[in-house]
Parts: structure tokens; C-alpha cells; sequence
């Protein structure tokens, strides 16, 4: 299944303990935006991670995702603003085993672009995949 999101539709959906449908629901924009094979799945992991983070360390908030010319963007909004800058500056190298740190390097490498701003109490992580274009530049695919 796929959303269209040619018209600029963007779309917002609660984090809830339901990740299932959240990545769902990430994955339907996800396509309708064009990606697809290992971007689409980097991008529901992202998402997913990012959900998680802010379950397990109390927070609630909602994921926002759209797309433009040049890519297709996730801000996840934690609304308690748990999450802060030191989640983003983990170990560069993480052991799995230890279960700390993990996500956030996962979505280091998932992603093109990631920021976190926390300046009004709320925090939002942005999440960025970029586009790259064909040679025949009739299409927009993933990188």
C-alpha cells in the first residue's frame, strides 16, 4: 500500500506503543514518496528506532514525515523532551551486546542527515533521506 504524496501531503501519527502500525504507516508514505528495496526498509527502521527511544525513556510525541524535491524528511517530536544532544553523541563504534547506544548509531547510519533540536522543550529529531536522479533525469529514486 502506498500514500500519494505528490500533493504535499505530510503525514502525522502518534507514538504510541503500537510501533507496528507506526511503521506501517511510515512504510505506505515511504512508498508513495518513491522510495523503495533498502531505502524504504532504512527509513521504517529509522522511524521505528526513533519511536522507541522516546517510548523507553518515558516520552510521548508523534512522528511527522513528508517529502520534497530532494527527499523525504521524519521529525520525531518528543513532547516530555527527554531525548537531548548527549543520545546523539554515543560511541562512534557501539557494542551490540551492551544495548546502550545502539539506535542511535543505527540511525547515524541508516540516515543522510540527522539533527535534534531541543531549544523550546519539546524535542525534535530530524531524520533526512535523499533523492539522487537518474541519468535520464526522468525519475526520482533513492540514494
Amino acid at each position: 500500500m502506498a500514500i500519494d504524496v505528490a500533493s504535499g501531503f505530510r503525514l502525522e501519527w502518534p507514538i504510541t506503543e503500537d510501533l507496528v502500525t507506526l511503521r506501517a504507516a511510515v512504510r505506505a508514505f515511504g512508498t508513495g514518496a518513491g522510495l523503495a528495496d533498502r531505502r524504504l526498509t532504512d527509513l521504517v527502521i529509522a522511524a521505528s528506532e526513533a519511536a522507541a527511544k522516546v517510548l523507553e525513556h518515558g516520552g510521548h510525541g508523534f512522528l511527522i514525515a513528508w517529502s520534497d524535491p530532494g527527499g523525504v524528511s521524519l521529525e520525531i517530536v518528543d513532547a516530555t523532551g527527554v531525548l537531548t544532544m548527549a543520545y546523539l553523541t554515543v560511541d562512534p563504534d557501539p557494542d551490540p551486546l551492551a544495548g546502550r547506544g545502539v539506535a542511535f548509531w543505527l540511525m547515524r547510519q541508516l540516515c543522510d542527515e540527522i539533527s535534534l533540536d531541543g531549544s523550546d522543550g519539546i524535542t525534535r529529531l530530524h531524520l533526512r533521506f535523499h533523492y539522487r536522479v537518474r541519468r535520464n533525469g526522468d525519475r526520482r529514486l533513492p540514494v
